[in-house]
């Protein structure tokens, strides 16, 4: 048995869950998600809780047990709590600045960088600091990476945009001494 997948999923109140054969739809108080259901995986709500588990020992379905689990998991805490990821910018004259659903960027290069956002995914800017937020953990994570793709910190002065717990690994310059 899948040490993750065997754990129960705790249903907080306030949330609804909708089993259909093909997919599986969680409503919060945030708003509502939806996530196919993988073959050979059954799951079951009972007492308040939800139960996933497989329906053989086949490789392909133990594989799976434990992310359809986690995937599940991942919809309860957004529709309740979200999830955010925090960018930081650095350097000389390196800006970021809300433009209605867009962010407009200033990092060095000849023009803007104009970066839509994606529906239900919204940004906040204070100082050097964006916060990326939503319900979808995956979307989040995914835009936080496009946006850190735009400009990432280079190794010598540490420029560029990072995530807020990154360290970037500093080389020394091209003398060879150590600053």
């Amino acid at each position: 048995m899948s040490r993750i997948g065997k754990l129960p999923i705790v249903i907080p109140s306030g949330v609804t869950i909708t089993i259909d054969p093909n997919e599986i739809t969680v409503a919060g108080p945030k708003g509502t998600l939806k996530q196919f259901t993988m073959p050979g995986i059954v799951v079951a709500q009972q007492d308040g809780q939800l139960a996933v588990s497989r329906e053989s020992d086949e490789l392909a379905v133990h594989a799976k047990h434990g992310l359809m689990r986690t995937l599940i998991s991942n919809m309860v805490i957004g529709v309740t709590q979200g999830f955010s990821k925090k960018l930081e910018i650095n350097g000389v004259g390196y800006r970021a600045q809300l433009q209605g659903a867009n962010i407009k960027f200033n990092l060095g290069f000849s023009h803007d960088v104009i970066f839509p956002l994606p529906q239900g995914v919204t940004a906040t800017i204070e100082q050097n600091v964006i916060t990326v937020s939503g319900i979808s953990k995956q979307q989040v994570g995914q835009v936080a990476a496009e946006i850190r793709a735009l400009k990432k910190p280079e190794p010598y002065k540490g420029k560029g945009i990072k995530y807020a717990d990154e360290r970037i690994v500093r080389k020394s310059g091209k003398s060879g001494k150590e600053k």
